[in-house]
């Protein structure tokens, strides 16, 4: 009996860790594929662990696989390999791309519906909802992280500089004579800098002026659009780049968001970036910082109007087994809880995606106690509703169209041609992209 007794204990162990080892392997993994670096990474590793852990039947396995452009070259050639994740990470630009790619995504709208999921794309900001749902009204893309660059500044160096720390430059010229102050007096080696130059100086800086992009709202309207990025007022600012480069004023520090950690080192004075960029800043700035509406030029009229979106959704790939769509959803539902969106909000800088999410913030007095958080909502809907030109934009090949812009951006600041032929060559340059995206897609279709 002595014996026995021992025996049925272990018998019992065994038992116990091979239903847990079950357990285990009866989970249905969900592969979240991301681009997101540093705080925000952890933020989004904190959402999948939160999910996991509310529930046993799925886990989501969140892998970062490089930048936007990275990430979802990736995807595709993972796709076509018949090894695409779950879900995937989509920067804003390349919405244009995932809706013209056949067979590769299953709208959200389906998959929510088909696993009898609550969604209501209507709890969303307009903004938001629009930028990735079709004419007829479907939403394909979850929103999730939505952003739009800002103006930072270091009110540190602006007191060692003799400008008042308390006041931000509100015009482009303002920028300008800050940054010269900031030169003269030696109070930081670099005065301004920005993140994402195609997003800021071309994408964002036509919205907030209220001029088109392109034709046919900014490619909203069709596939039969046209760049017009090469006004006299686009001419006149990338001129006005061009001098303060030359003059020290301005550094140019990249395509991405490089020029970020140019700013909370200390190193550079004024940076435009992303709204989510506040995550870092406040993870590694040393000093005291302000947060403020994109600087603009005062004699346009009608400006400053809306910035437009940055940012990313989530994609959900094809292919996939009914268990793993059930799973996706779930995930997806626990993402839309207003709480969960205030506090994504709160701690990354990103919009406040939903109009629930911005009240139970405000209500909290989160921005009461964060002067500046909420600068993203207030520019992104400085004047409801939005023109056909703030709206937002969907140009087919944008990823590849947003290099050629950067690389006569860059060729203009090396000194190889003037403001009006770079940006003349971005246009004839961007609308070749445009018109064999728009031949593929009809030919397709």
């Amino acid at each position: 009996m002595k014996s026995f007794v021992p025996a049925l204990v272990r018998a019992a162990l065994v038992s116990a860790v091979l239903g847990f080892a079950a357990n285990a392997s009866a989970q249905t993994e969900i592969q979240w594929w991301h681009s997101m670096t540093g705080a925000l990474n952890d933020r989004v590793n904190d959402l999948a662990k939160g999910f996991n852990e509310s529930q046993k039947q799925y886990k989501v396995v969140p892998v970062y696989k490089g930048q936007y452009p990275e990430s979802m070259a990736a995807a595709i050639a993972a796709f076509r390999a018949g090894n695409a994740p779950n879900i995937l990470q989509v920067f804003e630009v390349g919405t244009a791309t995932m809706m013209s790619a056949k067979g590769a995504i299953k709208p959200v709208a389906v998959v929510m519906r088909e696993a009898g999921e609550k969604f209501d794309p209507k709890s969303y900001i307009s903004a938001v909802a629009g930028y990735y749902t079709t004419t007829s009204g479907q939403m394909l893309s979850f929103p999730f992280n939505s952003s739009t660059p800002v103006f930072y500044w270091n009110k540190d160096v602006f007191a060692k500089a003799g400008l008042d720390p308390n006041r931000a430059p509100v015009t482009w010229p303002e920028v300008m004579a800050a940054a010269a102050k900031i030169k003269a007096s030696g109070a930081s080696q670099c005065a301004y800098t920005t993140g994402w130059p195609s997003w800021v100086h071309v994408e964002n800086f036509s919205a907030w002026h209220n001029v088109p992009i392109g034709t046919r709202e900014n490619g909203m309207a069709g596939l039969n659009t046209v760049f017009e990025i090469n006004s006299p007022l686009h001419v006149k600012h990338w001129n006005n780049l061009k001098e303060w480069n030359a003059k020290g004023y301005f550094t140019y520090a990249g395509r991405r968001n490089e020029a970020e950690a140019k700013f909370y080192s200390g190193e550079c004075a004024m940076l435009t970036s992303s709204s989510a960029a506040q995550a870092n800043i406040n993870r590694n700035a040393k000093f005291k910082y302000g947060v403020t509406m994109l600087p603009y030029y005062a004699d346009v009229a009608g400006a400053p109007q809306n910035s437009i979106l940055g940012g990313a959704s989530l994609w959900v790939m094809s292919g996939k087994k009914p268990d793993e769509y059930k799973g996706v959803a779930k995930f997806l539902t626990y993402l839309a809880d207003p709480q969960r969106q205030a506090q994504w909000h709160q701690q990354t800088g990103y919009l406040p995606i939903s109009p629930v999410a911005y009240e139970i913030t405000k209500k909290a007095g989160f921005y009461e106690k964060n002067p500046g958080t909420d600068v993203s909502v207030r520019q992104i809907m400085n004047h409801p509703p939005a023109t056909a030109n703030s709206k937002g934009l969907r140009f087919g090949s944008f990823v590849q169209i947003r290099d050629i812009f950067e690389e006569e951006f860059e060729n203009m600041l090396a000194g190889k041609q003037d403001a009006k032929t770079a940006l003349d060559n971005s246009v004839r340059r961007g609308n070749e992209m445009l018109r064999r995206f728009e031949k593929t897609a009809k030919d397709a279709g």
